[in-house]
């Protein structure tokens, strides 16, 4: 038996390796109107523009003003102007036989320029604030090598934030041009143009750019109304307003019933209540006291979940490069004072780990192996249907509500989100992303769900061998099936040579991709955490029932462990962000270790705090209020990145509030249908049927996340 798992899951772990495939994503599914862009260009009409603008000094100051302006901050690292974006699209002047409307355009332009530029014509003085600083350019001056050095490592580090936290699903825009990692180097700028010219012909007007050898790259433009109507936002609007209308009636319905009529509430349909605003509130605000639950849990999920929201709002910050002092932020990630935060991607485990224990812990004892493998389809449907209502929710909020309310100058890095979900969805349902297009996922943090759902599936290979209820054969279960994770991956890591984490300045940018796709959102790397979880599950199961597990000293030797894998995983990401670092084989050690251990960690928390001895860490996160937290995390996880507007906050409180509408208008009713139409999934003895609806949201959200 020990050969036949270890083989097994070894050629699995050989299979998840090899099968990554190469997609090319098509334009028809674009955020954007790309043909639009192609069909205003009017080379002509664009002359005609530029004649009739030189002649009018206030159309002439519109553009200027709505255009470039030198960036404030170059020598603390911001490289980038956004002019004004709302006022360059509503530039509109009626002209006989034309209208001149503004079109805003990006572009990167070289710090260092070859050329003379002769002088430029004469302007209105209105003017002479809104040029770009020629001078930085005209005097062939070169920058401070050390402020390029540094501009260009800050840039290698900002990549490697923007990826961990959820950049990855940016790697290809569409319509972009890819300036690669010498942006640091280069300035970018917007410029108003009108409609009808590209941005040669708009500059053109001024000086002859070709001739000079003046050398830029236009990123990417955006024009009024190039936003179109897809089949996905049809889709959209017709499921949403159908679950808005279900909710109405059904709400209708059981407020009749329980309010108005008083009707005994045993006796209520079900079906008919399942969409109920006021029902549903109540089944999520309502907390009963469940026997043999861990109180803990929900605590950990819910500051599990804060972390790794405050991990992206300082992504998104941070990547957007809207910060002006941006060289001081870097000098500040790489110091001891941030390591809280660089080693906020570590936190991912803790929901690996979460996912192992709860298999175990919520089947122990109640189903045997033998049921276990006749009702495997409902051991995997269920799963399937309690996490695909919200999911498919907002892949449908991505490919179309999202896409109308929000635009800007920014949006050109967001739009690779709108039409990877508009092409990707399939396989976002189908949890497969992080293989079939890892560098294009739709809702970038759902490559967790695609690998908790495959390592999920898995499952049931080790778990029918602890289901039995002979200990010696759980055990080898249970460590067989983790050594042999372990050593595919740690085989699989020192072939490879990965950096410690995408944001190692020590290592060059080109690794960050590569890491990325074959290391962060690979099955094999990252199921660790998960089998030490069915472990820790085991434990927490055999001793449910029994009292006097630890004493004092066992528990501090338990709580001693926990502390010091828990600070010494956060604090070992100070060195690897140093320059100076420059050692594969601990690189390749700690890739295949820390996970584990960091579970193993956590887990020791989990069973103290579960046998009495958690003391005020166990009270607060016991806290009621956690409990909310931790049935609404699942919905959290998936909302909160594509609704990054704000500061962490305003990002914690607005997907707060629309996980909860989530939770309302989609989960609870949707687990209302699934337990209505499959029965309840695998059934449990007849006592565990009276328990609360206290237990069944931990354990299905639980497990979820």
């Amino acid at each position: 038996m020990k050969c036949g798992l270890f083989l097994l899951v070894v050629c699995l772990n050989t299979f998840f390796v090899n099968a990554y495939f190469e997609v090319v994503v098509p334009d028809s599914q674009h955020a954007l109107d790309l043909n639009l862009f192609e069909e205003v260009l009017d080379p002509e009409l664009c002359d005609e523009h530029n004649k009739y603008i030189a002649n009018d000094t206030f159309l002439l100051f519109k553009f200027f003003d709505a255009g470039t302006r030198t960036p404030r901050g170059i020598l603390t690292g911001n490289t980038q102007d956004l002019g004004n974006y709302y006022q360059c699209l509503g530039i509109k002047q009626e002209i006989p036989n034309s209208v001149i409307e503004g079109k805003y355009c990006m572009i990167s332009l070289p710090l260092e320029q070859n050329i003379q530029l002769p002088d430029l014509p004469d302007l209105p003085d209105i003017l002479s604030q809104a040029l770009p600083a020629w001078e930085l350019i005209h005097s062939n001056r070169r920058v401070n090598d050390k402020v390029v050095k540094s501009l260009n490592e800050y840039n290698a580090l900002k990549t490697g934030v923007d990826v961990v936290f959820g950049g990855l699903g940016n790697k290809s825009l569409g319509r972009s041009t890819d300036v690669g990692f010498l942006s640091a180097l280069s300035l970018n700028l917007a410029i108003c143009l009108p409609k009808v010219c590209s941005a040669n012909n708009a500059l053109d007007t001024f000086v002859n750019i070709t001739d000079l050898g003046f050398h830029y790259e236009e990123r990417f433009c955006r024009l009024p109304n190039d936003k179109p109507w897809v089949a996905g936002d049809y889709v959209a609007i017709a499921i949403f307003s159908l679950i808005g209308l279900l909710s109405i009636l059904s709400t209708a319905y059981d407020v009749r019933y329980n309010i108005f009529l008083q009707k005994d509430p045993k006796k209520v349909n079900k079906l008919y209540q399942s969409f109920s605003v006021y029902n549903n509130t109540n089944r999520l605000l309502t907390i009963t006291p469940v026997p043999g639950a861990i109180e803990c849990l929900d605590g950990i999920r819910s500051f599990a979940m804060m972390w790794v929201i405050i991990g992206h709002t300082f992504s998104t910050q941070i990547g957007s490069g809207i910060v002006a002092n941006q060289l001081e932020i870097f000098e500040w990630m790489m110091s001891l004072e941030a390591v809280w935060l660089m080693a906020a991607p570590i936190t991912v485990d803790t929901f690996f780990l979460l996912t192992g224990l709860l298999v175990v812990y919520t089947t122990y004892g109640k189903v045997t192996p033998i049921k276990l493998l006749k009702n495997l389809h409902l051991f995997y449907l269920n799963r399937i249907f309690r996490i695909l209502p919200v999911l498919c929710a907002m892949i449908l909020l991505q490919v179309s509500f999202l896409n109308w309310v929000v635009d800007g100058p920014f949006w050109e890095a967001k739009m690779g989100h709108v039409h990877h979900c508009r092409v990707y969805w399939w396989s976002t349902i189908l949890h497969i992303q992080n293989f079939l297009n890892p560098s294009g996922m739709c809702l970038s943090p759902s490559w967790y769900l695609a690998i908790d759902m495959q390592l999920y599936i898995l499952s049931p290979i080790v778990l029918v061998w602890v289901l039995t209820g002979k200990r010696l054969i759980a055990w080898t279960a249970l460590l067989v099936s983790l050594i042999a994770v372990l050593s595919g991956a740690t085989v699989f890591n020192f072939q490879n040579n990965f950096p410690f984490s995408p944001v190692t300045p020590s290592r060059p940018p080109e690794d960050i991709i590569y890491y990325m796709e074959y290391y962060y959102t690979n099955t094999l790397t990252r199921a660790s955490p998960f089998f030490v979880g069915l472990i820790f599950g085991y434990l927490l199961s055999i001793y449910r029932e029994k009292t006097n597990v630890l004493n004092w000293v066992t528990a501090g030797i338990l709580w001693f462990v926990s502390g010091f894998i828990i600070l010494g995983t956060i604090f070992i990401t100070y060195p690897f962000m140093q320059f100076d670092w420059d050692n594969l084989l601990i690189d390749n050690l700690v890739n295949s270790f820390m996970r584990p251990v960091w579970a193993a960690g956590v887990g020791c928390l989990i069973f103290v705090c579960a046998h009495g001895y958690g003391g005020i860490v166990n009270w607060i996160l016991s806290l009621k209020m956690f409990k909310i937290l931790g049935r609404l995390s699942y919905a959290m996880y998936i909302v909160h990145y594509p609704l990054m507007l704000l500061l962490f906050l305003a990002d914690f409180s607005l997907a707060l509030m629309v996980a909860f509408l989530m939770t309302i208008f989609v989960d609870l009713p949707c687990s209302v249908l699934v337990k209505h139409f499959m029965g309840g999934s695998i059934k449990t003895p007849p006592e565990d049927k009276q328990k609360s609806i206290e237990k069944e949201s931990q354990q299905v959200t639980s497990v979820k996340i």
